[in-house]
């Protein structure tokens, strides 16, 4: 119990530093030292989709994450000790699977801002 509980907790953590973050883009750059950027319009464009599609799978998960919780706390509220435990050990893979899918998206989402900018 206590070895799940510790993998919990540095799971939960290390989602919750990934979503904290923040790109900071420092430079000693002067005012007539700037050039212009040559950005692609394809690349523009390619990047623009790919960030649709993350926040589309972000939101699909978002909700169906909190569907699927639902669903097994009533169940669970419901049920016999028997079925508990069963809930108990399903409930675990979801948790860990949004974190996951969350994590992934932000990670993504904090590389592109990074090409990006």
């Amino acid at each position: 119990m206590k070895k799940t509980m510790k993998l919990m907790s540095i799971v939960i953590i290390v989602a919750m530093l990934c979503m904290i973050s923040s790109n900071v883009f420092a430079s000693m750059l002067q005012p007539g030292e700037i050039t212009p950027s040559y950005n692609n319009s394809a690349t523009s464009e390619l990047t623009g989709i790919a960030g649709r599609v993350m926040g589309l799978i972000r939101n699909i998960a978002v909700i169906a994450g909190v569907i699927l919780l639902a669903i097994i706390g009533i169940k669970f509220m419901l049920g016999s000790p028997e079925e508990k435990s069963e809930y108990k050990k399903s409930l675990v893979p979801l948790v860990i699977g949004i974190i996951i899918v969350m994590a992934a998206t932000q990670i993504m989402t904090m590389i592109f801002g990074f090409f990006n900018a």
